[in-house]
């Protein structure tokens, strides 16, 4: 299989969600960059042999030149042009139809939660689990009116509020018809996880049961793509085809990052060298030259006792 060259890029961190956890949380002052300069962006991507963009945020839906940027990365060749987001502007018929027709073919939904009790007490925004389905609903049908080809897949951070009701989620995004889902451990390092920790990361030890329980609803029915992200490989040795880390050594040979506030090259050896560790008593462990370890912030507050070195 040829690898991919991916390049993501953050062009605003507004957003009309107020997810407690999100790690953009103390960036929404920062100013977008214009857009024409994320036209740059996009043009400087494909010349750098990229065929996937992502198009992520705060929220990209609500930023006034979407449908033109999304539009721009279709003339320029892009193979993929893709977007993460929480679904709610997909409520919206019209909107629906516009962005799909301009080319977007590739769509991530934000699911934190498989009732609107659970998943707007995450978001912070009441209504939003009810905007999300209808947005789902509506990319379904409108996709098949228009005959294209939409790739349709969810994110799902794990938070100590959610950890327990994992399998029910897994079970509720099955149930709706999305079969390419992803399951994140959340990422402490900054925003609203770093600033309230206790509050919202659970013990990889307490996740790990239910988080199996999960992923073994994508074992039953043979999904292709239903796996875990940026958990230590010790509590999820029989898992390891379902881990996102090692699948994407084999789908990407590049994946960059921009941002209005940074620029990562490469933002796979960042995250292992910025973000995560490897204890000193992982040494031994017969996983370790392909586990990424786990998150410093975590081994900062909680430590390396849970982590289990598995033999050789």
């Amino acid at each position: 299989m040829k690898q991919i060259k991916k390049t993501v890029i953050f062009f605003s961190y507004t957003c009309n969600n107020r997810c407690v956890f999100c790690i953009n949380y103390n960036k929404r002052k920062i100013a977008a960059p214009s857009y024409t300069d994320v036209k740059k962006d996009i043009l400087n991507a494909k010349r750098r042999g990229s065929t996937y963009l992502e198009l992520i945020g705060g929220e990209p839906t609500i930023d006034p030149n979407i449908l033109g940027l999304i539009l721009f990365a279709k003339r320029m060749k892009f193979e993929t042009v893709m977007m993460a987001t929480n679904g709610r502007m997909f409520a919206y018929k019209d909107f629906t139809e516009k962005i799909l027709r301009v080319g977007l073919n590739s769509i991530i939904f934000s699911i934190h939660g498989h009732t609107a009790t659970l998943h707007d007490s995450l978001t912070g925004v009441q209504g939003s689990f009810a905007q999300l389905n209808q947005g789902v609903k509506n990319v379904q049908k409108i996709s098949k009116k228009l005959h294209l080809q939409v790739m349709l897949g969810t994110n799902t951070t794990i938070v100590r509020q959610n950890y327990k009701l994992l399998p029910r989620i897994g079970a509720y995004i099955k149930k709706i018809g999305l079969y390419n889902a992803e399951f994140i451990f959340v990422d402490p390092t900054y925003g609203g996880a770093h600033d309230d920790f206790r509050t919202l990361v659970p013990k990889i030890s307490e996740i790990a049961p239910y988080a199996h329980a999960c992923l073994d609803i994508g074992k039953k029915y043979k999904i292709q793509h239903w796996h875990i992200r940026y958990v230590p490989l010790c509590y999820f040795q029989n898992y390891l085809d379902q881990i996102s880390e090692l699948n994407e050594i084999n789908v990407y040979s590049n994946v960059e990052h921009i941002a209005p506030d940074f620029y990562n090259s490469h933002a796979l050896e960042g995250r292992k060298l910025v973000g995560r560790a490897r204890p000193s008593k992982c040494k031994g462990c017969g996983l370790y030259a392909m586990c990424e370890g786990i998150w410093k912030e975590y081994l900062r507050h909680y430590g390396d006792s849970e982590l289990i070195p598995q033999k050789a």
